[in-house]
Formats: structure tokens, sequence, C-alpha cells
């Protein structure tokens, strides 16, 4: 019932956003002699505010349209190179015969599954593309994909990921991977059981980005929020049926909504400041700044639905048992053995500030991983950021992104065999 009520009030208040939004058209009007005025200005920034607080957000685009190759302009054209129900693998081909010549590693990007939609790594995508031939894993929204497809969990999940560095390694390189936060463990696990199968097509290196590999290491909001209630009482009060006539009818999620409210409840102050001044903006007409906000929470209020099945087995073995961490986690029947991980290269990014994945988490990986030699293994912590600074702005671009681009050129190999 909580998602059908969810959808009923979108429609109910659509008569409203309409009529607000032709209010702020008439009132902007150039034929409005009054359009300039204070009050015409307080009054289009009131609507205006209205309208983004009752709007439903869809996915963003990418839309990086060029990048900078050997210094000339250079078209980037999306491709979905391969397709599977909960996912699309998604490449970012650099459109010209000089990027074609240049021997630039792949790099698969997999984006956290963790609500919102791939496009939250657009500043890492575009920082990473004038070196690199990038793809990303663009996840679907939940309700999109019809029950008949099966489920989707922790352990498929790997699955896609060991699927993808197969496909990435065909042209006889090793993918290098990278895993924003969520994907660390699903990507340590699939990882070791390439090791464990000596598969010739596992990654060449791996870098992990404020990735929640040992919970119990400075834990934060989500991972108190995560431990204090059993996995009954999630179960049984965020999980709910994707309403007709979405695509993936009768699909039990943990709906976006529903984690929007969380992710705002963490920073409500900031929330209401940053709408304070975007309201105060709108009256000044500085259009920038207005701007600004509604890129970033265009992006932010755009959220996708899990499926229970990932977002249980998220919270019992990541967060509550730490399997991973503890040497306990199991990929079905298969006890996972990072120790089997030799000669893939790992580098831990962690965010001093990060007030989501907590310094020292991450960092966990290299104790699991004690055969991978000394020299393949690198640990950074970035001053004065937080958990978003580590993969967007100026510190990921200017700092660490070099950092990244060094360790993945120093580790590239063939694959053999």
């Amino acid at each position: 019932m909580l998602y059908h009520a969810f959808e009923l009030t979108h429609a109910a208040v659509r008569p409203m956003r309409t009529a607000a939004k032709m209010s702020q058209h008439m009132l902007q009007s150039s034929f409005n002699p009054l359009a300039s005025t204070y009050f015409t200005r307080t009054t289009t920034a009131s609507l205006e505010m209205f309208i983004n607080a009752i709007r439903r957000y869809d996915k963003p685009e990418f839309g990086l349209e060029t990048t900078m190759v050997d210094g000339v302009t250079t078209p980037i054209v999306e491709e979905v190179v391969h397709s599977l129900p909960f996912c699309d693998l998604l490449h970012f081909k650099r459109d010209s015969k000089a990027a074609e010549k240049r021997n630039d590693p792949k790099v698969l990007i997999i984006a956290p599954m963790s609500g919102h939609y791939a496009t939250l790594l657009r500043g890492t995508v575009k920082a990473m593309l004038p070196d690199h031939d990038v793809y990303i894993t663009d996840w679907i929204d939940g309700r999109d994909v019809p029950l008949s497809e099966g489920e989707f969990d922790l352990d498929d999940y790997a699955d896609y990921l060991i699927d993808f560095c197969r496909l990435l390694g065909e042209d006889g390189e090793r993918a290098s991977v990278m895993a924003v936060c969520q994907p660390g463990v699903p990507m340590i696990v699939a990882a070791s059981l390439m090791a464990m199968n000596d598969d010739p097509f596992r990654p060449s290196s791996i870098t992990l980005m404020g990735s929640p590999i040992d919970t119990a290491k400075d834990p934060q909001v989500p991972n108190k929020l995560a431990t204090d209630k059993p996995l009954s009482w999630f179960e049984n009060n965020v999980i709910v049926s994707v309403p007709w006539p979405n695509a993936g009818f009768m699909r039990r999620v943990y709906p976006g909504f529903l984690q929007l409210s969380g992710f705002m409840s963490m920073n409500m102050d900031k929330h209401v400041d940053a709408h304070k001044n975007q309201f105060k903006h709108l009256i000044e007409g500085d259009g920038d700044s207005a701007a600004a906000h509604r890129t970033f929470y265009d992006e932010y209020m755009a959220v996708m639905d899990l499926t229970a099945e990932f977002y249980l087995q998220t919270i019992e073995r990541v967060f509550q048992k730490r399997l991973l961490a503890i040497g306990a986690y199991y990929h079905r029947n298969t006890l996972v053995d990072p120790k089997a991980i030799t000669d893939i290269a790992l580098f831990t990014i962690e965010g001093e500030k990060d007030d989501i994945t907590g310094v020292q988490q991450t960092e966990a990986a290299h104790t699991l991983t004690p055969n991978i030699p000394d020299e393949k293994h690198v640990h950074y912590v970035q001053e004065n950021v937080g958990h978003y600074g580590i993969f967007n702005g100026s510190r990921w671009r200017n700092i660490i992104q070099p950092k990244v681009a060094e360790f993945i050129a120093a580790n590239r190999t063939k694959v053999k065999g």
C-alpha cells in the first residue's frame, strides 16, 4: 500500500504542478510589466520551489558529448556493449582515429547500486576519459525489470562483475576496475572467485573508493542504522511490491523514495540551508548559483528501486554479519577466499571526513589479501573530503584521479593463455 500511496499522491498533485508552471510562465513573461518587481520575483521563486518539491525526478543523462584526447576535442558516443536483465554495460567510445590509435587501458567503473543512478559518477567518468577507454555499469531500476527475469541478489551482482571483466579482457589485456562505494564487497568477491579458478580474465588492478569492506571500523550513521534493528525489521518495514502499471509489477523492492528520505534525514540541516539559499538566489536573479543547485538536486533526487533480495543480503552480509571481513562469506555454495588473490594490484582510497564509509573500512581490503605483493598494495587518504569528494569535485580531478591513473598504468597486465 505504501508504494500505491506514493504513486497516487504524485498523480493527485500533477494538476497543481501544471497550474504552478503556467502561473510561473505568465509572471515571467516579457509582456508582464511587473515581471522585474520584487513581489513577482518572490512569487516565481516560490512557485519554482513548489514545482521542484513535488515533481518526479527521472533518470538523468550523462551528457558527456566530448573529451580532450592529445589536445584535440573528441566526440563521445555512448553505446551499450552488453545488456543483462539488471544492468547495461555502457561504453563511452571516443570517436576519433587518434583515440583508436592510442593504447589506453580499458577501465571498468562499477557504479554503486545504492539508490542513485550511475550518472552520479559523471564527474568520475569525465576525468578518466582523456587517457582511458571507459566503461561503466549502468544499473537498471528494479521497478523496470519484469518479474519474469527472476531475482537479483549479491551473488548475481558478483556474477555480473565477472562477466564484465571477461568481456573487457577479450582483446588480450586484463581490465582495470574502479569500484565506487557499495560495489567494493562484490568486487572483492568476484576477484577472489576468479583468482580461485585461475581465470585468465581476472582484472589487472582494482581501485576501491570509499567501500564498506569492514564496517566495524569507524562506523558511521549508515552502519548504525543497519545494525540497530534485526533483518526482519527491514523486511517488514521498507520492502514493498512494485505497483501496476510498472514493468516490474509485483517485484519486491526497497523503493527509491524511501531511500531518498533516508539520505535527506542524515543531513537535513544542510538540505534545508541549501534550499533557503536557492530561494534567495532565485529572487536575486543569481542564475549561476541557482543552476548549480538545480544540477545537484536533479541528480540527488533521482533514485531507483533496489531488489529486495539484494538490499536485504547487503544489510545482513555486509553490515550486520561482516561476512567478508571475518572470512565467512559464501558465494552460493563456495567459501570466498581473498587470500587466493596474488597478482591483482589493489588501491584503496578513503576520505578523511567520510560520514558514510568511515576511515579504515576500505583499507581493510589489504588485510584480506595478504598474498598480493607489497608493491601492489597502495592506500591513500584524501584530507578534507567527505564521501562524495573521493570521486567527484576538484580534489578528485586534481589529486586523486592522477594517482588512480598512475596506479592503473603501472599495473597493466596481458591475458595469459
